[in-house]
């Protein structure tokens, strides 16, 4: 059998995994102004440092029970209990990233997320939702939509088996107790005992009267609508829909659910029928989708119950625009990630059929819903949305700010640039570089020059270097002439004042450089490998490195 080696990028990534997991003990046990604590932090902090000399990330592929690095196994474990690849992967997480740059004070919060007891009981909210709400800027991760746990649905459906049989059992022995306690039998009446074939007929037929009778409630139900006279029985039959398709609903029962609309919506469009009974199914279907029909729903999704996706999205299709608000109310109320996609799901379907009242939902009180309409939104890609994601730019919360500027960058249209130039001095350097994101996902010639505009200015050269290198990169996208010409003259200036601060705007066009990926810049570059200026030349050595490898 051929042994496979690990390469020594692999062995450091498995180094960082097991001071992982280390950490994450150390962090269970201690509080966070230990010495233990803080030197422990202190030692996985500069692992990542060391990692991040000449690599810009570490992606981490996670798998059940391993994590993959390039393709490599840094991690395995054939345990299940305290097992970090199945911790993430059976939250749904497939990918993590941390990028250079990332902060002491990210890696904590990330570690502490991590750290938290593995019985979900204690937890308010599931990983992928934990790391969300935090807004990691050096920390990427790629999320499955969908996540099953075998392991607890075999634990869960033996105990409800044994459950329902027990039932059966139980109106047995009462029966029998009742027999016993009347004192009106008579006392010589020959006792038969019952056989085992006997006794599994019984079993059968109680059996066949516990089962679910909703079916024939609702056919009986629908046989009415014919035979009822409109002016009369339609408002009591409403109200016995009602009670029937709200029964279905709390039970779970979403494909009866909407075996009930198909039935509907061939009535709506069947010409056989009247318009009285015509309008008293559409009256019956509108209901599907009002608020009571919705949060049952909500309850439904949150419970765990399992719900095919197809399913829950045929239901949806039957819907229509008064089911929008609804929606949006539960949004905010509803507990698990998979709950919620349903719902934003929904809403992408929906929200076309009235904008506008998809739009009231950016004046919720809750930042989170505010974020996840602006979403549905983005996902529609209506530009009747972009005067009301305008109005939004201003939100007091960062993590708002941040969605509606991407959701701008891309639908365009009248007052977007304007917004995103603004955008481009607010206080917080997260809605900077979302703003810069914007204008490069615009790509247009106006979109280059305010971004050019604010390169050139003065006090550019007193933002963090970090900021400065991620404009230049924005820069780079247009990988025009103008851009390019640009670029090679930043580079070869120099100053005798602002020495420090020069150095590091000519680093940023050398990384930009290398990020246009174009060769004639290469003679440039080559001269300032050996660069006194170690930034300036590390800088130098990544852009030469990309542009020969883009070139292979």
């Amino acid at each position: 059998m051929q042994v496979i080696e690990t390469s020594e990028e692999g062995k450091e990534v498995k180094d960082i995994i097991q001071f992982f997991l280390k950490t994450r003990k150390i962090l269970r046990l201690y509080p966070d102004n230990n010495p233990i604590y803080i030197n422990t932090l202190g030692e996985c902090y500069t692992k990542f440092k060391k990692f991040f000399y000449d690599k810009d990330d570490l992606t981490l592929h996670i798998k059940h029970g391993e994590i993959l690095y390039n393709d490599e196994q840094v991690y395995f474990s054939p345990d299940k209990e305290d097992n970090i690849a199945i911790f993430f992967f059976k939250d749904g997480l497939r990918e993590i990233s941390f990028k250079k740059g990332l902060a002491a004070e990210e890696l904590e919060i990330f570690l502490k997320i991590i750290s938290l007891d593995f019985n979900r009981d204690v937890l308010d909210d599931d990983l992928v939702t934990l790391f969300w709400e935090r807004d990691f800027q050096k920390i990427h991760y790629v999320v499955d939509d969908i996540v099953l746990s075998d392991e607890e649905d075999n634990e869960v459906y033996p105990v409800a088996k044994t459950r329902g049989e027990a039932g059966i059992d139980d109106n047995i022995l009462k029966a029998y107790e009742d027999a016993v306690n009347d004192t009106e039998l008579a006392t010589d009446i020959l006792i038969v005992p019952l056989t085992d074939r006997d006794l599994q007929s019984i079993l059968q037929e109680l059996e066949d009267d516990n089962s679910d009778k909703t079916p024939k409630l609702l056919d009986i139900l629908f046989e009415m609508i014919s035979l009822s006279d409109p002016n009369v029985d339609f408002e009591e039959l409403y109200g016995f829909f009602r009670n029937a398709i709200e029964f279905v609903a709390g039970k779970g029962d979403i494909q009866l659910l909407v075996q009930t609309q198909v039935r509907l919506h061939k009535i709506m469009e069947g010409k056989d029928f009247s318009d009285e009974i015509r309008k008293f199914a559409r009256r019956i279907m509108i209901f599907t989708g009002s608020e009571p029909m919705i949060v049952i729903l909500g309850d439904v999704l949150d419970s765990g119950q399992e719900s095919e996706e197809r399913i829950f999205e045929e239901f949806v299709h039957y819907l229509d625009r008064s089911a929008i608000v609804p929606l949006m109310k539960i949004l905010g109320e509803l507990k698990s990630i998979h709950s919620r996609k349903f719902v934003i799901d929904a809403l992408v379907y929906l929200g076309p059929k009235d904008i506008t009242l998809l739009a009231k939902g950016l004046s919720d009180s809750r930042w989170y819903v505010v974020r996840n309409i602006i979403y549905v939104l983005r996902k529609i890609g209506d530009k009747r949305a972009v005067d009301y994601l305008l109005k939004t730019v201003k939100h007091g919360d960062v993590r708002v700010k941040k969605e509606v500027i991407g959701a701008l960058g891309e639908l365009g249209g009248g007052g977007v640039l304007q917004a995103l130039r603004e955008c481009c001095d607010d206080p917080e350097i997260q809605v900077r570089s979302a703003a810069m994101k914007a204008l490069a996902t615009m790509k247009s010639e106006a979109a280059k020059r305010i971004i050019l505009n604010k390169v050139r200015d003065k006090l550019f050269r007193g933002k963090d270097f970090e900021e400065k290198k991620e404009f230049f990169e924005t820069l780079a996208r247009w990988k025009d002439d103008e851009i390019f010409t640009f670029l090679i003259e930043t580079l070869k200036k120099n100053v005798f004042f602002g020495r420090a601060k020069n150095y590091e705007d000519r680093a940023c066009a050398a990384y930009a450089l290398g990020f246009m990926g174009r060769a004639d810049a290469l003679p440039m570059l080559q001269k300032l490998q050996n660069d006194s200026n170690k930034l300036l030349r590390e800088a130098v050595h990544g852009a030469v490195k990309r542009i020969e490898h883009d070139g292979q």
